[in-house]
């Protein structure tokens, strides 16, 4: 599958907080049913959404991480406005790598074991015409009051950044690489050192970079990753092609094994994959993918089969843009998809 387009137009993404979590998926619920309901919930009643910041992303989000051992410990990634980090859970917000010579942001990884060791992953993921460039990879050690460029500076756009749950000094992470011309400085890298060295993991050609990279919640060994063959030249570009795949990793990345049609993927070549691990029983994965007829896929052994469970046509709308798939941490069927709208399915 390769799809060529010669016009895109520009998006505004919205990103939306609740003021109460474990009230938020009956809400969403009434919302996806009937607008009125919500604003007669005796919970919500009265209370508007509103714009929490932070001031200086120019309009759209790419990233965001909340610290594992502090909730109100908030960092958004902007995709042409910086990093910023707000401790008091979104009331106040400060700019935490205005220092450095870079302000588009794809990734940001939180070390479990040492929540003060944050990885930065620069450039804009979404390959929209006026993406924002990155210069690799930023690592602070005190919370982000002070920085260290730790390489990859070429590889221009970096989608994911994982970090192991016990080790801050091992880290994954996913790099598209150029937009505008072919490279090998993209694919799947690994580090065990803080950064001080990385590997190429996963790599296919010069045209196709690595978009997401997952880990399993019970298994930190256990991987999954898409690659994404997609160039853009200045009058259209392309998505997808056969670099485009799902691939599955049981030893930390180390080597990798690409899934298939047999495996249950859709035939032909693939474009742009979305993934998501259920929190709550990680045999569960969704992968919702871009191909000549877009499907959502679900599987029930951790990745090792799929099955098709939505292949409306509007399933993967504008999928070269989101291809974004969420499950709730504690349901594995309440799964959103993320795109010009906000989808949700309670049936997985």
């Amino acid at each position: 599958m390769r799809r060529s387009f010669r016009l895109t137009l520009p998006i505004v993404l919205v990103l939306f907080g609740t003021a109460c979590a474990s009230a938020a998926p009956d809400l969403a619920a009434q919302a996806h049913r009937s607008p009125v309901e919500v604003t007669e919930d005796t919970l919500f009643h009265g209370l508007d959404s509103r714009p929490i910041g932070p001031p200086g992303t120019s309009g759209r989000v790419a990233a965001l991480a909340v610290a594992p051992n502090d909730l109100r410990e908030i960092w958004v990634g902007a995709a042409t406005g910086g990093l910023w980090k707000s401790s008091d859970g979104g009331y106040t917000w400060q700019p935490v790598m205005d220092g450095e010579p870079v302000n588009s942001i794809g990734a940001i990884g939180i070390a479990p074991s040492s929540p003060h060791t944050v990885y930065v992953g620069t450039g804009e993921a979404n390959t929209r015409n006026s993406m924002g460039v990155g210069r690799g990879v930023w690592k602070t050690l005190d919370g982000g009051r002070t920085w260290e460029h730790v390489g990859l500076e070429r590889t221009e756009r970096i989608e994911a950044v994982i970090v192991h749950p016990d080790d801050p000094n091992t880290v994954w992470l996913s790099a598209q690489g150029p937009a505008w011309s072919d490279g090998t400085e993209r694919g799947v890298y690994k580090t065990t050192d803080g950064g001080e060295t990385w590997r190429k993991v996963l790599y296919n050609d010069e045209r196709t970079g690595a978009f997401e990279l997952v880990m399993d919640p019970s298994n930190p060994r256990h991987l999954l990753a898409s690659t994404w063959e997609h160039r853009r030249w200045p009058w259209f570009f392309e998505s997808g092609g056969p670099g485009s795949g799902l691939w599955q990793s049981w030893d930390g990345g180390e080597t990798w094994d690409r899934l298939t049609s047999e495996d249950g993927l859709p035939e032909g070549d693939l474009g742009r994959i979305g993934i998501a691990f259920a929190t709550n029983d990680p045999s569960v994965v969704y992968a919702l993918v871009e191909a000549e007829q877009s499907a959502l896929l679900r599987s029930d052994d951790g990745g090792e089969s799929w099955r098709t469970v939505n292949d409306d046509r509007n399933v993967n709308d504008r999928p070269f843009y989101y291809s974004r798939i969420y499950v709730d941490p504690t349901n594995e069927n309440r799964v959103y998809r993320v795109s010009g709208d906000l989808t949700m399915s309670e049936d997985g």
